[in-house]
């Protein structure tokens, strides 16, 4: 199995158009040390010709670009992408879809509710079938107790199996405050010939048992990297929104109702996964910075940060 991450960063990428908090002022700069990413997305392949996407970021367009993996390969019209997987209904993951307009038909996987967002809320599916049409294959979660297996004809040796989270609707959704089933997943690819496990969610806020299981039984895990602590973005003077409100786990351990919880750092050190990579990082997280002490407490732990254009072969 192939995975190719084509965007890193959180939803406006890093620098972000308007954003001139330290890091992003950096960056902008010039700064050699600080890399610039683009939103959030992975791509994955079980013979690295044919590619489904894991979103769709509105940084698509640049992101084939900038990987030769996806560009076309014979005739007038071609793309090795041949089906996307939408994880959530957020800008950052599915506006990506109207860049897509000038190809065949898209083959879209998301759940009802994902769908339902996009159609009548959104509206990107009306919109895309203007188009290139676009053909749903519903992934059918009945409740957070339910996992869904699906597979896709492209990619015949990768089984696909959806985790729903506790996650949040996008802020333009009428669910936004209701946090129904199947508004967010987590999706675990594996390749049936070496047995091989990819866990993929950049939104996760937080790691129960059902989803520690997940992520204990992969091989590589991409986990939610967007803050460093909960009160990331009130102490940057950004938003008075916590990682809580947004439905993010940071990276550090938060007390939550007097409650101490583990941070996504001390539960991926505890993994036993060869590839334990952050991702969907905000612009405001200092880890972006490789030499920050932040950065270095990741490294002890055996975490990297992932970066726009790595290829992880499992």
């Amino acid at each position: 199995m192939h995975a190719l991450v084509l965007g890193s960063a959180a939803g406006g990428g890093f620098p972000q158009w308007n954003c001139n908090c330290t890091l992003c002022a950096r960056a902008r700069r010039g700064d050699a040390a600080l890399s610039a990413r683009t939103q959030s997305s992975v791509a994955v392949s079980d013979d690295g010709q044919r590619w489904i996407l894991l979103n769709a970021s509105p940084d698509i367009a640049r992101q084939i670009h900038d990987n030769p993996q996806l560009h076309p390969r014979g005739g007038a019209r071609d793309t090795p992408i041949r089906a996307v997987v939408l994880l959530d209904a957020h800008l950052d993951h599915v506006a990506g879809l109207l860049s897509l307009r000038e190809g065949p038909p898209v083959h879209l996987y998301c759940t009802p509710a994902v769908m339902d967002d996009l159609t009548h809320v959104l509206r990107i599916v009306p919109v895309l079938r203007s188009y290139c049409d676009v053909h749903w294959h519903p992934i059918s979660i009945g409740d957070e107790r339910t996992d869904a297996t699906f597979a896709i004809a492209a990619c015949p040796d990768l089984s696909f199996h959806a985790l729903a989270l506790d996650g949040k609707a996008p802020p333009y959704s009428p669910r936004r405050a209701d946090r129904g089933t199947g508004d967010t997943i987590a999706l675990a690819v594996v390749d049936w010939r070496s047995g091989r496990r990819l866990f993929y969610a950049p939104g996760l806020g937080r790691v129960g048992p059902r989803e520690l299981g997940w992520m204990r039984a992969s091989d590589c895990v991409l986990a939610d990297g967007t803050f460093w602590c909960e009160d990331e973005m009130p102490e940057a003077g950004l938003s008075r929104k916590t990682a809580r409100d947004m439905g993010h786990l940071p990276q550090r351990d938060r007390l939550i109702d007097g409650t101490l919880q583990r941070g996504m750092m001390a539960v991926l050190a505890g993994l036993p996964a060869r590839h334990k990579l952050l991702v969907h990082i905000n612009n405001t997280n200092p880890i972006l910075d490789p030499d920050s002490p932040e950065r270095r407490e990741l490294e002890r732990h055996g975490i990297e940060v992932a970066h726009d254009g790595m290829e992880i072969v499992l």
